[in-house]
């Protein structure tokens, strides 16, 4: 007996199977009198109604399939959710791993597997397509792969946001009585339409970050395996694993039948030993291949069982390949030299010299050829070597922040890869007369490209324990910060072990050189001086909100403040910055680094970070810009512990002024000066809820209306207590005030 629908007479909606067991899906109120009717409508919905109403709707209760004028959202008023959920297997119409869910909050298509977001739709956003009238607007969503034309699937997707209901929702714009056959959310967690194929595909995420189109976008990041990278993928292929010396280990089989595909997928993953799986589709579980010393030995003909194989798609391995291509036609070329060698030898004893001289013509130009392609080849082994160095940067261990860093390619961070021999020519073998500076990290030095471009060149010291990680923070990092106040990255090198960071040139040094030197400090008048003040803070507050990705600095003071041709600041020496979700506001760390007397009192003491911790470092900088004093520079037992506890003495007395620099005297602007003070005092304050935002301080530089609180009791801190407590924390690393980057000349 076939399974049954039916609709009793007391109103009960209820499925029958065929062994008999039943389901019910709906009931009537039972003190109601029912005149009840069920229908299915054109769109796709089963309904139930009463004279009209409808009781129950089968677009309630949606399963792996989406029907246009259903809904994905929530109903604040009845609390119900509607979310797709994909089947267990190809062949299992159970309840699979994923959800496709709608999040009103963001206005993004979420597809979850067991409950972790696994890649999101971006936006939805105006789109124009060509038609025959002209362009016509419609709704795209941002990670919606660029052949995927809304238009041409007859699609018109909105959102609905109100007081009792928030979804997302599609309808029909060309021929509204044309209904799609299928789309659904698939077992493997691609999104699919039946005329149009695979609209999104989320099974080719693996926690990593995907740009272009190669790759699906809008991956969500996870914390990986140190055995893997996003150059590896599992492919489903025809064939069998074979053992390279005969000792291939067995399959492992995990008789679990709760175990869907992709839950096969991620054990696999997950296993370092692991290089392909099979799943028995939700009946016997998952089966694993284990061991370093297999290959796969692919059917031609696809008679074996399919099975998903590891494979790496790096593009070192790729031109290995062709190196590997080029080495056979060589050899082949070698050997029709040596044949005709044999040949022209013939000739020659036989009195054809005339005729030898035109094979030996060809011998030549086949022997430059050969050169040639050596040559070739020899690049592309150096080539792959630089590649695989790249990836061993970017994989490295250690970083906690892995889920904001890509890893991938040079092309995947637009960052433009360096020869050595070229860093060498720009800085004349590193020569002393073009260093720049040393710090804690390395060295700096000057060079110009072969295309004349200035450039400063960081040379990661190999004696550093913990530069390294730094280095790869940096790299990574400022590749993808685009601001007029941060510095630009031109590219990187890759030398054995050694690795530099190729920076833009900055010909007026950093802003240490000009504040705490007496023959240059005349050179910064108060309109530079209040330029930089501003320009700073324009580009923390980029940092802190408008890049994509929430990063605190850490380590903020004048070194770190470099200057252009136009004296614009530019905030440098990203080694020790942090990145943060958007939605974190600060995190705790017991390994402490940055540059005492510009450290934030909770952060040197309790290791606690925020935007804040940059608000407070911003604001010794105020005073420091202002003064003219650097932050420790007051060594006397009695009086002031440093530039914060002067500033606020003078301020209590009703001094403020006096901090000035003398050498301001003439161009100081008075109402600025003293809103500057003013600001430097409340970024420096003991609670860090008590500091402004950055983006409070540059309403208050910009608006001299704007009234400002008054500022409380400092943390310029006692003289043990912050030394104490470093001390306790060990492994601590903190540098000094003169331990910079820039020190000897500028960048």
């Amino acid at each position: 007996m076939n399974p049954e629908l039916t609709l009793s007479k007391r109103g009960q909606l209820i499925i029958t199977q065929s062994g008999g067991e039943s389901f019910e899906l709906y009931a009537a109120e039972s003190n109601k009198n029912h005149s009840l009717s069920a229908a299915l409508l054109d769109t796709g919905n089963f309904v139930v109604r009463s004279n009209g109403e409808i009781l129950w709707q089968s677009f309630d209760h949606p399963t792996d399939s989406l029907l246009p004028g259903m809904k994905l959202g929530v109903n604040h008023r009845t609390g119900r959710n509607w979310t797709l959920s994909s089947c267990f297997g190809q062949r299992n119409p159970a309840s699979g791993a994923f959800t496709l869910e709608w999040d009103p909050s963001v206005r993004n298509l979420i597809v979850k597997r067991r409950g972790i977001v696994y890649w999101t739709s971006g936006e939805l956003k105006d789109h124009y397509v060509e038609v025959e009238s002209g362009n016509l607007r419609v709704k795209q969503f941002e990670n919606f792969p660029s052949e995927v034309n809304i238009f041409n699937l007859n699609y018109n997707l909105s959102n609905v946001t109100s007081a009792d209901e928030e979804y997302f929702t599609y309808s029909l714009i060309i021929d509204p009585t044309w209904i799609p056959e299928e789309q659904k959310i698939n077992y493997d967690g691609d999104i699919y339409d039946t005329n149009w194929g695979k609209i999104v595909r989320p099974s080719l995420c693996y926690g990593y970050k995907t740009e272009g189109s190669s790759v699906q976008k809008g991956c969500a990041l996870w914390a990986q395996p140190k055995c893997r990278n996003n150059r590896e993928t599992f492919d489903l292929m025809s064939g069998e694993f074979r053992p390279v010396d005969g000792l291939g280990a067995p399959y492992v089989h995990d008789y679990n039948s709760s175990l869907s595909s992709s839950d096969c997928r991620e054990i696999c993953w997950n296993d370092c030993e692991c290089v392909g799986y099979f799943d028995s589709q939700g009946t016997d579980g998952c089966v694993y291949r284990r061991g370093k010393n297999l290959e796969f030995d692919q059917s031609l003909d696809g008679s074996a069982v399919q099975k998903y194989v590891l494979v790496s798609t790096s593009s070192s391995k790729g031109m290995k390949k062709h190196a590997m291509i080029i080495l056979v036609i060589v050899s082949v070329i070698v050997v029709l030299i040596l044949g005709i060698g044999l040949f022209v030898l013939r000739i020659v004893k036989q009195g054809m010299k005339k005729h030898a001289m035109i094979i030996l013509v060809i011998v030549s130009v086949i022997v430059v050829l050969i050169l040639g392609i050596g040559l070739f080849v020899l690049r592309i082994v150096k080539q792959g070597k630089r590649e695989e160095k790249l990836k061993e940067l970017l994989t490295l261990e250690g970083y906690t922040e892995g889920y904001e860093l890509e890893n991938g390619g040079a092309k995947s961070h637009d960052l433009r890869l360096f020869t050595y021999a070229s860093i060498q020519s720009a800085t004349s073998n590193f020569c002393s007369d073009y260093k720049l500076g040393q710090g804690g990290f390395g060295a700096v030095y000057k060079g110009k490209t072969q295309e004349g471009q200035d450039i400063a060149v960081k040379v990661l010291s190999q004696q550093s324990g913990q530069g390294l990680l730094e280095f790869k923070t940096e790299l990574i990092l400022i590749s993808k910060l685009q601001q007029v106040n941060l510095v630009k990255l031109q590219g990187f090198c890759i030398h054995g072990d050694d690795k530099m960071i190729i920076y833009d040139y900055m010909p007026n040094k950093s802003l240490d050189f000009f504040l705490f030197n007496p023959s240059q400090r005349e050179r910064l008048d108060w309109n530079k001086r209040f330029n930089i003040i501003e320009g700073i803070a324009q580009g923390l507050l980029y940092l802190h909100k408008h890049s994509r990705l929430k990063i605190i600095h850490r380590d903020l003071k004048p070194s770190n403040i470099l200057l252009d041709e136009s004296m614009t600041p530019k905030i440098s020496d990203f080694g020790l910055a942090r990145i943060f979700k958007q939605n974190i506001d600060e995190a705790n760390t017991n390994r402490r680094v940055g540059t005492y007397g510009y450290m934030a009192p909770e952060y040197a003491m309790q290791g606690i970070f925020s935007v804040k911790s940059d608000v407070y470092s911003f604001g010794v900088l105020v005073l420091e810009i202002v003064s003219d004093r650097k932050n420790n520079c007051f060594h006397q037992i009695e009086g002031p512990l440093n530039v914060v506890e002067y500033a606020w003495e003078l301020w209590r007395k009703g001094s403020a002024l006096e901090l000035m620099d003398p050498t301001l005297r003439d161009s100081c602007v008075i109402n600025q000066l003293q809103r500057c003070i003013h600001i430097g005092l409340l970024c420096v304050e003991n609670q860090a809820v008590d500091r402004p935002t950055i983006e409070d301080v540059i309403f208050i530089l910009k608006n001299e209306t704007a009234s400002l609180p008054m500022p409380k009791n400092p943390a310029f801190i006692t003289r043990n207590s912050v030394f104490q407590e470093v001390e306790k924390s060990a492994p601590e690393k903190l540098s000094a005030n003169e331990l910079t980057l820039s020190e000897i000349g500028g960048r």
